[in-house]
């Protein structure tokens, strides 16, 4: 892949050569405020022809072609697909070029690639996805073994503006003990702070997924990111990844 345009960046992970990732940001693009400038979310009050024009300079630039979701916070998986837009939280691509493509704005994109370079994928996870079992559905999608299995962790909101109730909490320590770790008191209430990317780790460890790498970009604190805990009305970036030749 040739230089990435703008502040966009890939993921920091040993993927094998044929995989390819990028995180786009609010660089220059179509959008305008409170959008702007790259917003490639439909479903956000954006004008839809400047996301259009966002999501073509998208595929050019990168030589893929993105497979985009209607996410819904939930926990279903598919198979990638450029040719229309399915309701899931993840997808899984085995095709050449063929991106899985995740937008965000706060929460946790999380990718996948299999030691083989056979097969990607990739996962939008929220806290209610991520309780659902949103990553232990796209690693069995994925028909991999998960030891064979990488993830890198996304920009989401970070650790220390993360703000949750004790039902939250409850959630995650219900299904997995060690997810207490992930929580502490916060100061302002009688609320939590919650290390989103430490709930995925455990949930990932615990399908018996060990390569796991990314975390501490925080959207909130970060201005190249959307973050709708910061601003509300605003635009999503996509984390994706694809193979190549």
């Amino acid at each position: 892949m040739s230089q990435l345009p703008f502040d966009w960046f890939e993921p920091d992970w040993p993927a094998p050569n044929n995989v390819r990732a990028c995180v786009t940001t609010r660089s220059v693009g179509d959008s305008l405020a409170p959008y702007a400038h790259f917003n490639v979310g439909e479903h956000v009050g954006d004008e839809r022809l400047q996301v259009q024009r966002n999501r073509q300079f998208l595929a050019e630039a990168l030589g893929c072609q993105p497979s985009w979701l209607n996410q819904v916070h939930g926990n279903l998986v598919v198979d990638a697909d450029a040719s229309l837009t399915r309701t899931a939280d993840a997808s899984v691509s085995r095709e050449v070029a063929l991106a899985s493509c995740i937008m965000s704005a706060d929460c946790l994109p999380v990718l996948f690639a299999d030691q083989a370079g056979s097969c990607v994928a990739a996962a939008h996870a929220g806290w209610r996805s991520l309780v659902a079992g949103i990553l232990e559905n796209t690693v069995a999608r994925m028909q991999v073994a998960p030891w064979q299995i990488m993830a890198w962790l996304g920009p989401a909101i970070g650790p220390k503006v993360f703000e949750v109730g004790e039902e939250v909490r409850e959630a995650f320590v219900h299904l997995h003990a060690e997810a207490e770790h992930a929580f502490v008191p916060s100061q302002s209430s009688e609320r939590w702070l919650a290390d989103i990317y430490q709930l995925a780790r455990v949930r990932l460890a615990a399908c018996g997924v060990q390569a796991i790498y990314g975390g501490g970009l925080c959207t909130v604190t970060d201005p190249r990111f959307y973050s709708y805990r910061r601003d509300a009305r605003t635009g999503r970036f996509a984390s994706l990844v694809w193979l190549t030749r």
